[in-house]
């Protein structure tokens, strides 16, 4: 269950319709005895436990996250749901503490992840908090134990009802905030490394995106393992942190090639590759492989490109989407394992092996979650942004308690001060636009003097021409006066 059952007004609205059908076989009654007076006392037990009862269903209320509709961060919405969530048999009620983030929750927000029901929905796989209250056969769980949880959807919200199964009880020292940043990115990364790829001693691992949740996971369980060589691909900003996390090479894939990086180092290849990438990425992975070597896929991050659904970005990734014939994989000696924790939410079984394992782990003091930043629900949009944008290192979480006045007026003013800063952009733009058709207008005045000072010289040449025409005929004119002179005089001697 999601947190997001029918409001119990209409279990109200039942009881209500039995008790009127009720009122015609207790009519008679009324009229044998049409002068005793009604039992008061009787009268206003019956009325107390309703009244009481009522109030509460109607009175409780608490705030969700909801996907609107596919698309940007404004597409998820905080809004406040009425009625108190119906417990059935075998489930509980989490009052929510702090919200799990997750890569697929931006893909669900493109319309990218198909476990995600169709919107309006609250999308939320992780989370933690207390127990409020139990169902019928809860008999593992109580009021006020607290519990971390994992589920298919719902859980970005203050209260969330779920089978008992999904919910582990938190060790003594852990903080919600670590709670909520364990079960999708640990349980991933335990049963890639150990269920799947059987990782031993003296063995080679890659881990792209090694400063996210996953990768800083990975890295981890990989220190569990006695000389365990790490490549982690990063920005070159976050390598100082995931060398200290675990990683003995970390690689810029904004500058360097991973391939040739990783072949420098071993030339034989690797033993694991875990691809959250997708497309040409997972040819590559599996080129890298050495004889018995394993491929791990579990995402198609390059699909994901800006606020919305880019299709460029999608059929691109789908075009050189990675297929193996079963020939190549027998004479090449290897192996490729697709993994995806979502269509695992029915294997309650194995999930609960993999999270005792992680959690005896953390006790022990192997495993411990890097929290990068807290967000309000206000704040998903900054949320979702920070973690798309690749600004984080760890996990990015979110917190159901309300934002404070005073942070609310900071943000307030945040948001004022990027609408300013939009319509001082848009100011500079008209300028600059302005500035274009005035420099244009100037341009055509240069223009039209121009062709005026040419229409003049060309005015001018042609009074030229015709001075000389003139002078030319003025010339040719006295010419013939000479020659009539000449003649004359020759005449006259």
């Amino acid at each position: 269950m999601s947190g997001e059952d029918a409001p119990a007004q209409q279990q109200n609205a039942e009881e209500q319709k039995n008790q009127e059908t009720k009122k015609p076989a207790e009519e008679p009654k009324a009229e044998t005895k049409p002068d005793s007076p009604p039992d008061s006392a009787a009268t206003e037990a019956a009325a107390t436990p309703a009244a009481e009862k009522a109030p509460e269903e109607e009175t409780f209320t608490y705030r969700s996250l909801v996907l609107t509709g596919y698309g940007g961060y404004d597409k998820v919405k905080l809004q406040v749901k009425k009625g108190k969530p119906a417990l059935k048999a075998g489930e509980v009620m989490v009052r929510v503490k702090v919200c799990g983030l997750n890569f697929a929750d931006l893909l669900a927000r493109q319309g990218l992840y198909d476990r995600l029901p169709s919107p309006p929905v609250t999308p939320g796989m992780e989370c933690s908090g207390i127990i409020e209250a139990v169902g019928e056969e809860v008999t593992d769980r109580k009021v006020g134990d607290r519990v971390l949880v994992l589920n298919r959807c719902g859980l970005w919200q203050e209260v969330v009802v779920v089978p008992t199964t999904h919910t582990f009880i938190m060790p003594a020292a852990m903080s919600f905030e670590e709670a909520a940043a364990l079960p999708v990115n640990y349980i991933t990364a335990y049963m890639m490394l150990f269920d799947f790829g059987h990782l031993r001693p003296n063995q080679s691992v890659l881990i792209h995106m090694a400063a996210g949740g996953v990768g800083i996971a990975a890295t981890q369980m990989c220190r569990t393992v006695a000389d365990v060589t790490v490549f982690g691909t990063a920005s070159a900003s976050k390598h100082e942190v995931i060398t200290e996390g675990g990683v003995t090479h970390a690689i810029d894939y904004r500058t360097k090639d991973y391939v040739e990086e990783v072949r420098k180092i071993s030339p034989k290849g690797l033993d694991i590759v875990l691809d959250p990438l997708g497309g040409s990425d997972t040819h590559k992975g599996y080129n890298l492989l050495k004889p018995m070597g394993k491929l791990i896929s579990y995402g198609a991050a390059n699909m994901l490109s800006g606020q919305k659904k880019n299709l460029i970005a999608v059929a691109k990734t789908w075009y050189h989407q990675f297929s193996v014939h079963s020939l190549s994989l027998i004479q090449g000696n290897r192996s490729v394992c697709g993994f995806h924790l979502g269509y695992l939410d029915t294997e309650t079984e194995l999930i609960a092996q993999a999270m005792d394992t992680i959690l005896g782990l953390y006790c022990r003091g192997k495993v411990k979650p890097r929290i990068d930043s807290t967000f309000h629900l206000e704040q998903v949009g900054d949320a979702m942004r920070k973690m798309q944008e690749r600004n984080n290192i760890g996990k990015i979480i979110l917190t159901t308690e309300p934002m404070k006045e005073e942070e609310k007026k900071e943000e307030a003013k945040k948001e004022e001060k990027k609408d300013d800063k939009k319509k001082d952009d848009k100011k500079k733009d008209d300028k600059k636009k302005e500035e274009k058709k005035d420099g244009k207008k100037e341009e055509k005045k240069e223009e039209k003097k121009e062709e005026k000072k040419e229409e003049k010289k060309e005015e001018k040449k042609e009074e030229k021409k015709e001075e000389k025409k003139e002078e030319k005929k003025e010339e040719k004119k006295e010419e013939k006066k000479e020659e009539k002179k000449e003649e004359v005089k020759k005449a006259e001697n």
